[in-house]
């Protein structure tokens, strides 16, 4: 799993970018992503990616304590 920070998370929109720890790298998350859970901006959180549409999107998102 990686882990990163929430960046952006627009809950009326359902989709947000999340910050990896190890590249800086901005990874796309969508509702869909996050099994029910709900996220802010400046969270920890770790994930798992899969290839989209348009690149990269974190799914399995689970809040880190």
């Amino acid at each position: 799993m990686q882990t990163g920070t929430v960046k952006f998370y627009n809950e009326s929109k359902g989709f947000g970018f999340i910050v990896d720890d190890a590249t800086g790298q901005d990874i796309f998350v969508h509702v869909t992503g996050l099994n029910g859970l709900q996220i802010r901006q400046n969270d920890r959180v770790s994930y798992e990616t899969i290839s989209g549409k348009k690149g990269v999107n974190a799914v399995n998102v689970k809040k880190l304590a």
